[in-house]
Order: C-alpha cells, then structure tokens, then sequence
C-alpha cells in the first residue's frame, strides 16, 4: 500500500470553539448564537475528519433543514481548498478531498432519501430547525461506521428534539453526550463579533427574539405567533354542522390545497387537503366542496386565474393577494381569534401546522411563514375563513349560512322556520328559496 501523507493549514479557532467542536464525545450539542462562529468551525471540524486517514470512497455528511440551506457551507467548503486539490459535483453537491473521502451537502426535507449510505462522520446544522425523522435516517447512517456528529444550531424554542436532546446532555446523564454552548459575548471577546453590532440587535428585536439568537436562551413559544397553550385550548372535535364560510389555500409546487370551513359557531365543520391536478380539476373540486357558501380564496399567483374561474361558476367567491404586509394582517386576527378561543379545529394537520408555524423579524417587517420543511396551507385556509367569518358577519350575523340549519342545529333568532309538512312540501320550498342568501364580493349578503 502506498502511503500518501497530507498536509493542509486550518484557520485557528477561539478556544470555546475549539472546544465546542473537537469535544471527544462521538455526539457533540452546541447550542450557538447567530455569528458565533458554528458553521465554519463544524466546516473545519468535518474537513479534519474526512482528511483523517484513509478514506477512499468513505461518505461524510452535512444535513441542513432543506437543501438549499445546505448551499452556504457547501460553497464555503470547497472555496476553502485549492481548486487542484479537491474535485466538486455542483449537481450532487458533493466535494472530494485527495484521499478519496466525499462530502455530501444535503437537505433534510425528504427524510426518507437520506437513509442507505454509510456515514463516518456527520454535521447536522440548524438542529434546532430539522425534522425529528430527518435526525433519525442522519443517526441510522452512522450505525455501522460508529462516526462521530455534530449538532449545531440557533436556540428555537423548548418544543423541538434537539432542544431536549441538548438538556440531557447538558445533564450529563448520557456519557456519550457533550453539550457546549456559545453566545454572542464569545464572539466580542475573540473579536468575531462588535458589541456595537450586538447593542444595534438588541435596539432591533424584540426581548424575546434577542435572547434567542444572541444569548442562546429558549423562549416558551419558539417564535409561534400564535402560542402552544392557546392552541391546544382551541381543539375540539369536527363540527357536523352547516358551514359558514370556507377559506381555500391553493397548492403552489409541491404544497398543498386546503379548504377549511368554519360553522356559524367557529368550529371547524369541514376540511378538504389535497395535492396535484390541473386548474380544471382544482376548480371542480373547490365548487364541489363549498357549493353556494361564501368563500374567501388566495389569488396569489397561480390563485389568480383558479379565482377566475370559480367566479365565472358562482358568485360566493372572493380573492385575498398575498403580500408581506396582507400576510402579516391575516395572521394577527388568525392569532387573536385562537387566543379569545373564538374557533375550535380537530387533532390533525390542521394543530401540526399551527404548532410548527413562525414570525421572524427583520428591520423592515415581521415575516409570517411554516418552519424549514414544513407546510402552512392549512393555516393559510383557517387564517383566510376566519378573516372571512367576521366580514360576513358585519352584514347580517343571524343569516351568514345558506339553505338553513343542519339536522339538529336551532334557527337563528328573528327568523321562522318554512311551512312544516311532512315530507316539505313545495310551498315550504319556495319559502326555504326567498330565505336563501348568497355571498357577492365586496357587497354582502344578498
């Protein structure tokens, strides 16, 4: 066997950060503010590892929440090693070093693709921001190699694995574990970071979100807008009742569409989620499921010409464009209608979303979306029936539903149910017919 010996130059590392990173526990947890210095000391961290020996054909691992996120430490790493010495595959972003050992960046969106390789060393980034499935194929991939990880990542919140998984190695209970944690004053101090940039964040950001991207400290509601507590006070059972109004989320690429509606009380009543088909097939679907009752749809981009077409069909449609400023106005009033308990909504897809949903601030505005990897169309669709609810019922609130009650449901006050006979006869009908509204855009009731 010809020996081949390397020698490569690594930038130096602050002492916390050294220690963080080259701990000789086989899993590392480094809790970390923003800048602090994570990410380029797990790029050198893995480098070490992957140049370690010889490693022809042996798979390293670099998972982020979605495969873009990947892309950072992906150009950082193979800009990091002259260009003689290393070899990339911009498609399968993959850098090999000389020895032979390949680095895969990848994203944790599709747990299920990352399971099969054999993995002798891995960095999961923004733990705090992955799949708790994603973790599990990143863990099983090391199985067989017995390779080291390092977890890294932004404190969010109590409610997610690495949160936990850090306290118990914060406990010291599991002798495999190390947990290290490094904050913004590190930085200052070894000169990585300003205090007058840390001053300026402090002055821009709420309490809250200061302590969790500097300080490294969790915040009960990991920037949910909406609040845990108040979101499980809020599930209920699926209503059976009549709906009130609907609110439909169009599917944009992989995403879904979801309508939810709401009964004259609040409650969920009804709830269609589903994925693919063309603008045909969509509209037929849409008009199928809500029939006559008003509806608020999202007209944003692909929604524009779907909107058109429900239109044509029927007159109970309305659109709502999505911007920064629109989003952040239906997730306030979504986020207080929750709060007073003003709606219910059963276990399922419709609470995962809610619970996973976030605000992040920026200098300019405060941007409502899904975390990494995961969908907010059913919260779009409850966000839009709600808004919907309480336009309709500023025209009339005793007559915001159509044809009459359910079985079971009371008429509304101040109005006389049509002629009883038995079966209804059709003077009971055309009674039922004068008592009917419908919804018209921008005008009411009518």
């Amino acid at each position: 066997m010809i020996r081949h010996d390397i020698h490569f130059d690594l930038p130096d590392l602050y002492p916390k950060q050294k220690a963080a990173l080259f701990d000789p526990h086989r899993y590392a947890l480094i809790e970390a503010s923003t800048k602090s210095g994570k990410t380029a000391g797990a790029i050198i961290w893995m480098l070490c590892q992957a140049l370690d020996g010889n490693h022809q054909g042996h798979n390293f691992s670099w998972t982020a929440p979605v495969s873009k996120q990947s892309n950072d430490a992906f150009a950082r790493t193979f800009n990091a090693i002259r260009a003689d010495q290393r070899t990339v595959n911009l498609t399968e972003k993959t850098v090999t070093l000389p020895n032979g050992a390949i680095i895969w960046f990848q994203g944790g969106d599709e747990p299920d693709y990352l399971y099969g390789k054999d993995v002798y060393a891995a960095v999961v980034d923004e733990a705090s921001r992955v799949k708790e499935a994603t973790w599990h194929a990143v863990r099983s991939t090391l199985t067989a190699t017995q390779g080291p990880v390092r977890l890294i990542g932004n404190v969010h919140g109590r409610k997610n694995w690495f949160y936990k998984m850090a306290r118990v190695a914060e406990s010291g209970s599991n002798p495999h574990y190390a947990y290290h944690k490094l904050i913004a004053a590190d930085a200052v101090q070894e000169g990585v970071l300003t205090q007058a940039d840390i001053d300026d964040a402090k002055a821009t950001y709420p309490e809250n979100v200061f302590r969790e991207l500097y300080l490294a400290e969790p915040s009960d509601d990991e920037g949910n807008p909406f609040g845990y507590e108040q979101i499980r006070r809020c599930v209920a059972e699926m209503s059976n009742l009549r709906p009130d109004v609907w609110g439909w989320d169009l599917a944009k690429k992989a995403d879904w569409t979801v309508g939810i509606a709401l009964d004259r009380n609040g409650c969920v009543c009804r709830f269609e989620r589903f994925r693919g088909g063309d603008w045909e097939i969509i509209t037929q679907r849409i008009l199928a499921a809500t029939q006559r009752t008003a509806a608020l749809v999202d007209s944003t981009g692909v929604g524009d010409p779907i909107l058109e077409r429900l239109q044509k069909e029927s007159r109970n449609f309305e659109g709502y464009g999505f911007t920064g400023v629109s989003k952040q106005k239906l997730m306030e009033g979504l986020a207080m209608a929750i709060g007073r308990k003003e709606i219910t909504y059963p276990e399922g897809n419709i609470v995962d979303e809610l619970e996973s949903f976030e605000y992040v601030y920026t200098p300019t505005q405060t941007r409502y979306a899904a975390m990494d990897g995961y969908h907010d169309d059913c919260v779009c669709a409850l966000a839009l029936a709600v808004m919907h609810r309480l336009r309709a019922k500023n025209y009339d609130s005793s007559m915001d539903w159509v044809g009459g009650p359910s079985v079971g449901e009371p008429w509304p006050d101040g109005v006389n149910p049509p002629p009883t006979v038995e079966p209804i006869s059709r003077a009971g009908l055309i009674e039922l017919a004068k008592r009917r509204r419908v919804w018209y855009p921008g005008v009411g009731w009518r």
